[in-house]
């Protein structure tokens, strides 16, 4: 899929599209209250993305020439589904929402998924963060309220390393 409108174009993202998706990576932490928490950089992002061993895939939105919008995901597999796909992060900057392109950024994904014949597309959404959770509802998306994320942060990873 490659969508063309007047406002914007949906495409795949490429290795060039790298500084600019990390930009909108940080917009978005901000934004979710954890301006300090990304470590990621340029360099490690290329590499997961576009190197050898590419762990996920990109789809971002242009303004022109300039990127103001992206939907990073990735395959997971799910004992009870088999291969499912992952929207990690979707953000828009805040100057081009509005426009519908978050959703075709979203609609990306789902048909990338539906395509592939995933079992199911999943993805997380802050519980305070009201337009988000507004707008998947509004793509006749289901919010599970049971299930709780959980995680081990880096240190605790390399604390658990030699247990």
């Amino acid at each position: 899929m490659s969508e063309t409108n007047p406002a914007f174009t949906i495409r795949k993202g490429t290795a060039e599209d790298v500084e600019a998706v990390h930009g909108l990576i940080v917009e978005l932490a901000i934004y979710e209250r954890a301006g300090n928490e990304v470590t990621n950089d340029v360099t490690q992002l290329r590499a997961d993305g576009f190197g050898p061993n590419a762990i996920y895939e990109l789809w971002v939105a242009e303004v022109g020439n300039e990127v103001v919008g992206m939907a990073l995901w990735y395959v997971k597999y799910s004992t009870w589904k088999g291969k499912c796909g992952f929207l990690e992060d979707l953000v828009v900057r805040e100057s081009h929402r509005g426009l519908g392109i978050g959703k075709s950024l979203f609609l990306a994904v789902a048909q990338e998924c539906a395509q592939r014949n995933f079992g199911r597309m999943e993805w997380q959404v802050l519980d305070w963060n009201e337009p988000a959770i507004a707008f998947y509802k509004g793509l006749g998306a289901e919010l599970d309220p049971e299930w709780l994320n959980g995680k081990l942060t880096h240190a605790a990873l390399q604390s658990l390393k030699d247990v």
